[in-house]
């Protein structure tokens, strides 16, 4: 004859239940969660950070490419970000890519005798530093 017959399989042995068929998708799973999910996880939270951070005269670079300073946020949405001199553009602050330079921390507010701010003094350090790069690097 040229068919050989076929052996039934056993119904019994294992013990495991039908366990060793799923192990191999556990496996799969746990692996690609370590390697894709939670570093993605991990770089969503750093971005919602870095986004929450930002603060007046930082450097940033929006998803477009476009590198600029924060001069205003108006809102917790938006910010106003000049990217040349004397032209300023209105961006969300989701589109933000990333912050080039940190500026220090955000200065308590204070009132003073007549009643203005000790932050728009703090911001003007930021332009100042330029100008005395620029002015040391002139005597050398």
């Amino acid at each position: 004859m040229l068919v050989s017959p076929a052996w039934a399989q056993s119904g019994g042995g294992g013990g495991f239940g039908g366990m060793e068929q799923l192990l191999p998708l556990v496996l799969i799973f746990v692996v690609f969660y370590f390697l894709l999910i939670r570093p993605q996880q991990k770089k969503a939270k750093q971005h919602r950070e870095m986004l929450g951070d930002l603060r007046r005269g930082d450097r940033i670079v929006t998803n477009g490419g476009l590198v600029g300073t924060i001069t205003r946020v108006p809102n917790d949405a938006e910010l106003i970000v000049e990217i040349a001199d004397g032209v300023k553009v209105r961006v969300m602050r989701g589109m933000i890519a990333e912050s080039m330079s940190k500026s220090g921390p955000v200065p308590k507010k204070s009132k003073s005798d007549d009643g203005d701010s000790d932050i728009d003094e703090a911001d003007d350090g930021y332009e100042d530093q330029d100008v005395d790069d620029d002015v040391e690097d002139e005597k050398k």
